[in-house]
């Protein structure tokens, strides 16, 4: 009993020695270099937007943010390695919208929960999205495509970054509202999706703009129409889908910053204050904004409530449309 009671205050008096040790680690972060974890291939439009923003980010705080591209399964594979990293801050991830909230909607069994295995630290930018077609095809709108489509169901192939993934649903909604079937072909990530309908191996996809707004401005693929409310400043000459034949069809996403679930507070308010700082540097806001990107920030609570709220929205649409994960 006695060795028991002199552990228990051993033990006891140990406590308070954690806590300084902890407080101080956080006060110092960060005091490495951090990775942050792109679950999607580089040159996509989040790998972009990732780069841009990171790298005013480790400037202001003094260590270098690498970006890691790991991808596969639509982002399940690198979304699950950043769930399992240890909630340090050293380890972040960049995501866009998808992988928190429309895959989840299409897996039948998930390796992680895009609520509870994640601790969201900033809404960074939307991605401005469009309906792209090779210069070869010829479809040069919506109206085009829609009309071909309905001539020939089925026919008509088009290319994603993979099952689930936000190419896919773009183009899944765009044909579940026109009425028309198209073929889906997936690729590993949306840069060589992209590629291949420059190269006029596929017809026709739906990318985010700072993928392909190199492409497009080069001369090598044609962009027919944006799922916006207005046409883009960036690309006067493309009309809306909504004006030039599916009336109503709007699209976006979203590139975010997350930690590992469990990432102390005071590590995540220093995260989304560098974010946040990052954004509103002028240069910043201009390279993102030219590359189709409307740079925006959140509290982690925002973040959180638009990632349930998504998430409720795209189980209700992937039903309502039929979409499956092939």
């Amino acid at each position: 009993m006695l060795k028991l009671l002199r552990l228990l205050s051993t033990a006891i008096l140990c406590v308070p020695l954690v806590a300084p040790v902890v407080a101080q680690a956080q006060s110092d972060y960060p005091n490495r270099s951090i990775r942050m974890i792109v679950p999607l291939a580089a040159a996509s439009a989040v790998d972009v937007a990732a780069r841009i923003v990171t790298q005013k980010m480790s400037a202001n705080m003094g260590q270098q943010i690498i970006i890691l591209n790991q991808v596969g399964a639509s982002g399940v594979i690198g979304a699950g390695q950043l769930a399992r990293a240890a909630p340090d801050g050293y380890t972040i991830g960049g995501f866009n919208d998808a992988i928190l909230t429309m895959v989840p909607n299409l897996q039948a069994k998930m390796p992680w929960d895009p609520i509870k295995d994640f601790a969201p630290v900033s809404l960074v930018a939307t991605v401005e999205w469009g309906l792209i077609a090779s210069n070869q095809s010829p479809y040069k709108s919506a109206a085009d495509l829609i009309a071909a489509a309905r001539a020939h169901p089925g026919e008509i192939n088009y290319a994603s970054s993979g099952s689930g993934s936000p190419q896919h649903i773009a183009m899944a909604l765009f044909a579940s509202q026109a009425g028309i079937q198209l073929t889906h072909v997936p690729y590993r990530g949306a840069t060589q999706a992209a590629m291949d309908v420059a190269a006029n191996q596929i017809p026709v996809g739906f990318q985010g703009l700072a993928t392909v707004a190199s492409l497009v401005r080069d001369g090598q693929m044609r962009l027919i129409g944006v799922p916006t409310t207005q046409k883009l400043v960036q690309f006067p000459d493309a009309p809306t889908i909504a004006s030039s034949g599916l009336p109503g069809f709007l699209f976006n996403s979203w590139f975010v910053i997350e930690a590992p679930a469990g990432t102390p507070r005071p590590i995540i308010d220093r995260l989304n204050a560098e974010a946040k700082r990052a954004i509103a540097d002028p240069e910043v806001k201009q390279r993102l904004y030219d590359q189709g990107l409307s740079p925006l920030g959140s509290s982690p609570e925002e973040l959180a409530q638009m990632t349930r709220d998504q998430l409720a929205k795209y189980a209700r649409l992937v039903k309502e449309a039929g979409i499956t994960a092939e």
